[in-house]
């Protein structure tokens, strides 16, 4: 894998559409942390890496969120996203980069952070860009936000997310939604359950599953098997696409 320097990354494919991964990085603070270069990502404003840097080891997890969202620092060396993008890269888009920026939590943070991430995909000369988050809930915000913002100007985005659409799915999917969010792809329901068989050796106490989210006091079945929401597995609904998992509507 190869990323140029930008200015010779966008002359490379003149014909081809110039697109970048927006990767934003879990940082609401109490254990929902991440860490660039070893700096909390709370503390930065957005910036351009190269998506092999990610390869490298770049970006650390430090996190424990709901467990079917966290991105461990293995998935973020293995990001499908970007491997997906230089797959495609001089065939028909122009992958130019990646821009990471942060998910905190209080609204003028969301407001700084959305607002570079915008200034940062247009000077970049993007015309197209995927967008992950980290979680869910307060980090919706910052999904739309971004999006609402590339797309203004002029910046086609595609967003990349899971859903808490409730145990019949009949919910609304995001915390947050806008008209300009019409290309969304998901990694599946996270309150949809399952059913795991009981496991002849267990590591670890069996009875947290009644605790954890996800799980419940019923979740623990009399013949040992586990009544839990997809949220109680860690990855199942990988915001980033590290699953074989998704949901549809009709």
């Amino acid at each position: 894998y190869e990323t140029k320097p930008i200015a010779k990354a966008l002359e490379e494919y003149p014909d081809l559409p110039k697109v970048a991964y927006v990767y934003q990085l879990q940082s609401q603070g109490l254990l929902h942390d991440t860490y660039v270069y070893g700096v909390d990502v709370k503390r930065i404003i957005p910036t351009i890496l190269f998506p092999t840097e990610v390869m490298d080891g770049a970006i650390v997890s430090g996190n424990c969120v709901s467990a079917c969202d966290k991105n461990t620092t293995y998935v973020h060396l293995n990001n499908p996203v970007i491997e997906r993008l230089y797959a495609r890269h001089g065939k028909d888009i122009n992958f130019v980069g990646a821009i990471i920026t942060n998910e905190n939590v209080t609204l003028a943070d969301k407001e700084r952070s959305s607002d570079f991430t915008a200034k940062l995909a247009e000077y970049m000369g993007l015309e197209g860009a995927i967008i992950t988050e980290e979680g869910f809930g307060n980090p919706d915000t910052d999904l739309i936000m971004n999006c609402k913002k590339l797309e203004q100007k002029g910046i086609k985005t595609v967003l990349l997310t899971d859903e808490y659409a409730g145990r019949d799915g009949a919910s609304q999917s995001l915390a947050d939604a806008d008209p300009k969010a019409d290309a969304v792809v998901t990694a599946g329901n996270a309150n949809e359950v399952v059913v795991l068989p009981p496991m002849k050796k267990i590591i670890g106490k069996v009875d947290v599953a009644g605790i954890i989210a996800g799980g419940s006091q019923k979740s623990l079945r009399e013949d040992g098997s586990l009544e839990i929401e997809l949220q109680a597995i860690t990855g199942s609904t990988s915001e980033i696409g590290f699953t074989l998992m998704s949901a549809a509507t009709y």
